[in-house]
């Protein structure tokens, strides 16, 4: 994640508080290919970490779609985000394997541990906790990815005992970093 925050004019004239340079750059290099809107969205959301409404706007000066044709895709695709998330972003599968080996309960100790429900984000901005329908590793169940900008890793059979360990080495580790 990369957001960066100009508060500058953009090249299409608008005034923002976004740097277009390289979401424009990126544009240019696939203005003619064929349904490029969603690479223009992955791309986007890559630089600035979820896709702002300026970015959705500036998106839509620039390939000539409507915002709301954008905002269609955006919340089509689970891989889409609308608001800035955690550092840390724990993906917890709720696929038949892990709901049938207890994932509801590792959902209720990491919402109780972090305060927070599916789709939010820690007040500190450490964890953002998304729901998903399948991570693809159901011999594992129950299962958890963590994404990081610098690290991904997989968790599998998860207790509600494993998962607090895992967040609490986590925080230490960040608490080491900072």
């Amino acid at each position: 994640m990369n957001l960066q925050d100009t508060g500058s004019q953009c090249a299409c004239g608008c005034q923002s508080g976004f740097d277009f340079t390289e979401l424009d750059l990126f544009i240019e290099k696939v203005k003619d290919m064929q349904g490029n809107l969603i690479v223009i969205l992955q791309q986007a959301q890559n630089i600035y970490g979820y896709l702002p409404r300026e970015v959705i706007a500036y998106i839509s000066k620039r390939t000539g779609n409507t915002q709301a044709k954008i905002y269609g895709v955006a919340t089509f695709y689970t891989q889409f985000r609308l608001q800035p998330i955690g550092k840390n972003l724990i993906m917890l599968c709720q696929g038949t394997a892990c709901h049938v080996s207890g994932s509801q309960e590792i959902e209720a100790a990491i919402c109780d541990e972090l305060h927070i429900a599916d789709g939010d984000t820690t007040e500190d901005g450490l964890f953002t906790l998304n729901n998903v329908a399948c991570l693809g590793c159901c011999s594992l169940a129950p299962v958890m990815m963590i994404q990081n900008a610098s690290w991904e890793e997989t968790y599998g059979n998860l207790t509600k005992e494993k998962v607090l360990d895992i967040l609490n080495q986590i925080r230490e580790k960040e608490a080491k970093e900072a």
